[in-house]
């Protein structure tokens, strides 16, 4: 799917077209055949460079092409992945290519985050025509992102953690260990970005503003303390994942403990009626008419008397 957009210098407006012009921003998501001929054809680029995007697990980095005049910014970007009894986080490339200084072009496998806020006007200060400032804010918003994600994961393990006393099944640990493969999705992805935005920081990748310098220390920052942050949540879920497997050992042990004492203390009456079914004398009991009543609290004494020394051996 391809959409063209646009924000007209003279009236700030933020319209939607149906050809280029210069100044426009084209957002490609899940790119056909169709758009991938419509791109190489107007901007003459090299197949190549959408090849690369359209692999899931390519990696951050800068890419450019001098004889067309074409650079090409790849980052990391997160998205939410729902199952059925848990969330993760994944990542996705995202490719930025600023093409003869006239046209930025965005290029994703699936909808993203970040330039739907763009698209809704949430973002201060967003003119499509400033292709720099525009690049930047895109990495200052993915840094964002990442932040918020992180966030996010950090409340499933504080509420893993609230049920962490009462754990006897999977469920809750595979979560977790869902989240730790979120983390580590998210630092690898984050590294990389790290290395793009310092690369892009040099200024002699496209033409640099003063302006703008800021705006990409701030997205350099922000990035630092998503990875700080990841690296410290990585270690807390370790050691939340560890005492998480060694309590749901104790729980089930408890249990198992606790059905053993009630077998023990079950089992006693089933001997002595087993003992009293034999084809042995009983002597006047066997002619008594309240032997069963008998016969039955004795079964009674036996099992608190058992019961209570299990109880006290904490067995029970």
């Amino acid at each position: 799917m391809l959409k063209i957009y646009n924000t007209d210098i003279k009236t700030g407006s933020f319209d939607l077209l149906k050809k280029i012009r210069k100044g426009c921003w084209i957002d490609v998501v899940n790119p056909t055949l169709e758009d991938i001929e419509f791109l190489t054809h107007s901007f003459h680029m090299d197949a190549s460079f959408i090849g690369y995007i359209l692999d899931d697990e390519e990696l951050p980095r800068i890419d450019y092409d001098d004889e067309e005049d074409i650079r090409m910014i790849i980052v990391d970007v997160p998205v939410r992945e729902k199952k059925k009894k848990s969330s993760s986080v994944a990542t996705m490339p995202l490719a930025i290519l600023i093409i003869k200084d006239a046209y930025i072009v965005t290029v994703s496998l699936q909808t993203c985050e970040i330039l739907e806020d763009f698209k809704q006007g949430k973002v201060k200060d967003f003119y499509t025509y400033k292709r720099t400032r525009f690049t930047i804010q895109m990495l200052y918003k993915t840094s964002t992102l990442y932040l918020r994600h992180l966030r996010v994961l950090s409340k499933e393990i504080e509420k893993a953690e609230g049920r962490m006393l009462q754990a006897t099944s999977n469920d809750d640990l595979v979560n977790l260990l869902n989240i730790e493969k979120s983390f580590v999705y998210i630092t690898t992805s984050l590294k990389s970005n790290e290395m793009v935005l310092e690369r892009f920081l040099k200024g002699n990748f496209v033409t640099f503003y003063e302006e703008d310098d800021e705006l990409l220390e701030d997205a350099i920052i922000e990035n630092k303390q998503c990875i700080e942050m990841a690296d410290l949540y990585r270690e807390i879920l370790k050691s939340t994942t560890d005492s998480y497997a060694t309590i749901i050992s104790n729980n089930l042990n408890s249990i198992m403990k606790f059905l053993a004492g009630v077998t023990i203390v079950l089992s006693i009456p089933t001997m002595v009626s087993s003992f009293i079914g034999m084809n042995v004398p009983l002597g006047p009991l066997a002619d008594y008419e309240g032997s069963f009543f008998i016969l039955s609290f004795i079964s009674l004494c036996l099992s608190l008397i058992v019961a209570f020394i299990l109880k006290k051996k904490n067995m029970l």
